[in-house]
Formats: structure tokens, sequence, C-alpha cells
């Protein structure tokens, strides 16, 4: 039945709290359950009555008179929903409405008006309004309403928050390495992200190559628009070309229906293109000439569109031999040799093995309510000496299993892989059978000042002055040494 608001009136049992400032005031009905829902109304008696409704359903009420008063609150309340009058005073043109969508975005404003006034709430709805109410309010009305806003409300904070966990996965951050091959990495990623140069990536499948892409995406102006990864050797080669450039119905057996390819999805963003070497010649000519005028056909149509998209390409093999073998357009490797980023693979990446491992660690641990304090001492030493075949994604299914399996409060021997202790240990062996008979003293030393000799470059940035001050030599000494290892740096080394 409709609500009679003077026959309402807080009960006295509520918790009131009076606030007065700025020329309003501002009454607070504290519950410990249900929603937070902000109401303004320039009428006490309906305040009060709602007040009470709130008490009674289970919700936190804070009610006040004005949009200063609104404001004032939102500003040091975080709430779930406002239910306003549109007749407030000084609200000319719905101006809380506005000031709430300004700042609060992902707010929700439920309008209450006269049934006089429902155009004014129509267009309050056009305006970003949640719904509305007419007066007199129906308590049944308000209470399906509230449950359909904090409903509502609810999805919207786990959208944010599932937006947020995916954006922390996308960052940069997330990809771990503090060698100086890995730094190179990233300060090449930071250098280009934002601009418009086609990257191509090579590296060992598992060593990150897809990580990459997505941080180049996501720290550049495209952020915001799509991200499309499309592996290449994953699709047979009659449906790659349909599958990136799309088709019309009829273009081929099968072809029942217009299909939009991954480039007309990707507009304004970013199409990452792994594996490139398996694309077909079709694919290849086409794609060449996206890069070079940003254009193509669909299969089986003469139309031809338009595509604003960055192009990320990545491979595991050596393009200039495919190139070299007739394999591969040797234009379109040219065309796509702009920025090149090289991804090492994890075995000649072992200073970051313990660094990974304990990421993962934490991760996995958070993930199957598991509690792991660390690695033993043992275990790492395995996992330095193990060659990784697939890098990083071997090394944090090693991990994950190892989580999942242990019973004790570190990751023993016994957790590990079998694969990766027969490994490990069969190469043990074999050194051992191989340096059974005594060697020459500087043979035998060799080995241990290599990798002593790797890890001060390491530690130092690849810094040949501060490396031979730390290992107490030369630089002249430091140099022949890192030659006869091959340890000279991608770029001869760094002053």
């Amino acid at each position: 039945m409709p609500w009679d608001a003077n026959s309402s009136r807080p009960d006295s049992e509520a918790t009131v709290l009076v606030r007065s400032g700025g020329g309003s005031s501002t009454t607070e009905v504290t519950q410990p359950t249900g929603g937070r829902i902000l109401i303004v109304d320039d009428d006490r008696v309906l305040l009060n009555s709602l007040a009470d409704f709130m008490r009674r359903e289970g919700h936190e009420g804070i009610v006040t008179t004005s949009v200063t008063g609104a404001l004032q609150t939102l500003d040091r309340n975080s709430c779930d929903l406002v239910i306003s009058d549109v007749k407030t005073p000084a609200d000319s043109d719905f101006e809380l409405l506005r000031a709430v969508h300004q700042r609060w975005p992902d707010l929700l404003v439920v309008i209450v008006t006269a049934a006089g006034t429902i155009e004014s709430a129509v267009r309050a709805v056009k305006l970003g309004a949640f719904d509305y109410l007419t007066k007199p309010i129906n308590e049944g009305a308000l209470r399906l309403l509230i449950q359909r806003a904090l409903r509502h409300a609810s999805v919207l904070r786990e959208n944010r928050a599932l937006r947020r966990q995916l954006e922390d996965r996308k960052k940069l951050d997330n990809v771990i390495g503090q060698t100086y091959r890995m730094q190179r990495v990233f300060d090449l990623v930071e250098a280009v992200a934002d601009s418009k140069a086609t990257v191509l990536m090579h590296g060992e499948t598992g060593t990150g190559k897809s990580l990459i892409a997505r941080s180049l995406h996501y720290r550049s102006h495209r952020r915001e628009r799509p991200f499309v990864e499309v592996s290449c050797g994953a699709i047979p080669e009659t449906l790659l070309e349909s599958e990136l450039f799309g088709h019309v119905k009829g273009a081929f057996t099968g072809a029942l229906a217009d299909k939009q390819g991954k480039f007309r999805y990707a507009e304004g963003g970013t199409v990452f293109l792994d594996e490139i070497p398996c694309a077909s010649p079709a694919s290849q000519a086409k794609l060449l000439r996206i890069l070079q005028d940003k254009q193509f056909e669909p299969l089986g149509s003469n139309q031809t569109f338009t595509a604003d998209v960055r192009v990320i390409l990545a491979t595991n093999v050596d393009l200039q031999k495919e190139v070299a073998e007739g394999r591969f357009r040797e234009d379109l490797y040219y065309r796509i040799n702009v920025v090149n980023i090289e991804l090492p693979p994890l075995r000649e990446r072992l200073a970051d093995i313990p660094i990974l491992a304990e990421h993962f660690l934490a991760h996995y641990c958070q993930q199957h309510g598991r509690r792991v304090l660390g690695f033993s001492e043992e275990v790492l030493q395995y996992m330095q000496r193990y060659h990784w075949p697939g890098n990083v994604r071997e090394l944090e299914n090693c991990v994950e299993r190892a989580v999942v399996l242990t019973r004790n409060r570190h990751i023993l021997k016994e957790d590990l892989p079998p694969q990766l202790l027969q490994t490990v240990e069969t190469k043990a062996r074999l050194l051992a059978a191989s340096t059974a008979r005594p060697l020459p003293l500087k043979d035998e030393l060799a080995e241990p000042e290599r990798r002593i000799i790797q890890a001060a470059l390491d530690a130092n940035e690849w810094n040949r002055g501060r490396t031979a001050e730390v290992l107490s030599i030369n630089r002249t000494t430091l140099y022949k040494k890192m030659k006869r290892y091959g340890l000279l740096s991608p770029n001869g080394g760094r002053c």
C-alpha cells in the first residue's frame, strides 16, 4: 500500500547521530548489515520515514536535506546507493546526479519524483540515473528496487575488482627478471610501447612472449581497445586467412555466413601473431599489405577495409633461415623486423630462477590455500642445474605441482618432478665420469671461474669497471677472461 510519510517515525532503538555544517543537517542511522544508502530530500518527515524503513530492512541509512550535504557525506563515506528527490533545493538541472556521475561513476542513483513530474524522472534516467520512484512511495516497490540496485552495485564492484586483477596481470611488473639481458628487454619495452612501430619477438617456447606483447599493448595509448592474440601454429593453414581477415558467405565450402576476422575485431587495438612462420603464403601477402597500406579484403569479398591496428609478432625459429630456405617472404621479414626483442631462455638466466620460483610459490599458495614457506637449498640447486626446455612456463608448472603435492613447510627434493631429478642426476653422473681422470688445475677451475665472473657481471649490470673492482682484478684481465669464456655482453660490454 502507498507510503504515508506522516505515520512513520524513527524507532527509539535506532542509533541516531545528527551532524550540522555547510548550512545543512545530516542524520546518520547506523546499521551493521545490508547496504549503505544515502537519502537526499528536503522533507524531514519523509527522511525520518525512509531512515526507519532502512533500519528495519537491515541497511545503513545516511540522510541529508541538500545537495551540499550529500556531496560532503559522499566525500566522507563510501555508499552503495543514492536515493534523491528530484525537487531537492539547489538541485537545478540534476546537479547532484551530474556531480555523482562525474566524481563516483559507479555509484547508482535512484530519483524520487512526484507523479506530476514523471517526465523529469525519465529525463534523469536518460542522464544516467539507475531508476526512479514516484510519490507516494510504495514500500514493496522500494524494497524491490533497493534489492535490485544493491545486486547491480555488487556486480559493478566485482567487475571492477576483476578488471584490476586483469590489469595487474598485464603489467610489465609481472614479467620478472634481474639479469642484464632481461633488464635490456624491459628498457626496450618501455621505449617502444607507446609507438606505432611493429615489434618482432624471438624466443623459445615458454620465454614469455605473450606477456611481453600484452605489456606493450597495455602500456600504449591503445590500452582501452582490444588485444587479440592469434597462435598461427594452432590454426590449420587453410583456415588461418579466414581467421585473420574474415570471409563472406559462400567464400569456400562450409562458409555458411559472413565472419568478421581478427583484424576487424581488433580495430584501434593490437593484434599479436604468435608463431608467425606458420602463416600461409596468402596470409603473409595480406599481412604485408596491412602493414604497408593498412588495407585488406575478407576472403571472397571485393570490399576493402582499413585496419587501424598495431601488429606484434613472435617466432621461436630463426626467421632469416626461413627466408633463405624460401619458407617466409623476404619483403615481409624486412617489413616486420623494425624493433626486435630477443627473449633469452631460462637456462641463460640462472640468477632469475630463485626469484621466479618464489613469485610462483606465493601465487599458487594463495590460489590453492596452502602455506609453504619456501624452497630448500637443495631444491634451488636442482632448479639451477636443470636446462628447462619449457623455460618459464615449465618452471611455473613445476612450482604449482610442488605446492599441491608437498606436505612440508618447505619445498623439498622429493616434491620436484621425477624427470627433472633424473635429468639433473644423470648429467651429474656423466660429468663425474668425464672428469674421473685428473685434469690440469687450470681446466678444473675454468667452469667455477666462469660462473663467478658471470654472476659478478649480472650483479653489476655488466659494468666491467665495477665488476673488475669487485673481483679484485684489472679490467684487461677481466676482458680476456670474458672473451675466453664467451661472456661478452650482446653490445660488447658496458664501460
